[in-house]
């Protein structure tokens, strides 16, 4: 007697956008998961207090529930009221500029392969403007929001997943919360690591856990020119340290700074001398340049001077919403 076929759970798509500015992305989004393999039961857009962006995507945009986000500005709050609209047993989510391959549901479903499974999330590649700039090697492609080299390239567990691309099972949120729309704000700067913070609380509140990293479920993450600009590796670099700094005390150092000890130590080193053995000490300088920053300004936050952060707001805004 053969076995029943396993049913795949329905996913809901949320996409968070904020500006008109990646309207082209957010059509070619939109389109991509249209032509998904195990479509979605539903793609949700959920625009983030943007009434010209609200009223273009509702009037030119098929096939997709356009959202107005009704919580706090910003991707913790967008996300968030797409969960609350939902009606998927997982909840995925793809940033406005990022286009998924073909078979990216199919790809996230399919590591919900054992009930323990609460979270899955794939591998983001950069689309650069021309070409990757030389100050950034791939151990540094985190700064702009993708994989970078030196995490796992085979389903594997982890600590947290990427925002770009992830997935959550429904549930979840019901028992644990939602995104949390402060742990990446400092006064009025938003840092980001919202969705790391998700994942760390749901490994910490939840026995028997799971969060996997399933790196056959691929989105193409365009990458803009002003994010290819040593200031930005620098700004970004700066909000990170802070933001780190702020997640510490929220989740703990241990879990907080987990990967990132191991980053450090092991992936860099690596990466420095792949690069001067290259020649290429741009490449060298960014990721000694990135590594000195983030540190300064995680010591800095974690001695309690997170008020410092003014001094550099400005720039450090720059870094988390570019």
């Amino acid at each position: 007697m053969s076995e029943p076929a396993r049913s795949e759970p329905d996913v809901s798509v949320v996409v968070a956008a904020h500006t008109m500015d990646r309207w082209a992305d957010i059509v070619a989004g939109v389109d991509a998961l249209a032509r998904q393999t195990v479509p979605p039961r539903e793609t949700l857009l959920v625009v983030d207090h943007n009434d010209a962006l609200l009223a273009r995507a509702r009037e030119e945009l098929t096939g997709v529930r356009v959202l107005a986000n009704t919580r706090t500005r910003g991707a913790s709050g967008a996300r968030n009221t797409g969960v609350e609209a939902s009606r998927g047993a997982v909840i995925a989510f793809l940033d406005d500029d990022a286009r998924p391959e073909p078979d990216w549901v199919e790809r996230l479903l399919a590591a919900y392969d054992d009930p323990q499974v609460l979270a899955v999330g794939g591998v983001a590649r950069p689309v650069w403007p021309d070409r990757r700039p030389a100050h950034l090697p791939p151990e540094l492609d985190w700064l702009v929001g993708c994989t970078y080299l030196g995490q796992p390239n085979v389903r594997t567990d982890v600590r947290n997943l990427w925002g770009c691309n992830m997935s959550v099972r429904a549930e979840v949120f019901g028992r644990i919360g939602g995104f949390d729309e402060e742990v990446g704000r400092v006064g009025l700067i938003p840092l980001g690591n919202e969705e790391t913070e998700l994942c760390i609380r749901i490994g910490q509140r939840i026995p028997g856990a799971r969060v996997v990293h399933e790196p056959a479920a691929v989105v193409h993450h365009r990458v803009t020119r002003a994010r290819c600009e040593w200031s930005y590796l620098v700004s970004r670099s700066h909000a990170e340290g802070i933001s780190k700094a702020v997640m510490s005390r929220v989740v703990g150092t241990g879990d907080a700074t987990s990967e990132e000890r191991r980053y450090a130590t092991r992936v860099l080193p690596k990466g420095v001398l792949r690069e001067l053995l290259h020649l290429n000490l741009r490449g060298a300088a960014g990721i000694v340049t990135c590594l000195a920053v983030t540190t300064w300004w995680y010591v800095r936050g974690r001695l309690g001077h997170v008020s410092a952060i003014g001094e550099q707001g400005s720039s450090a805004r720059a870094g988390s919403q570019a």
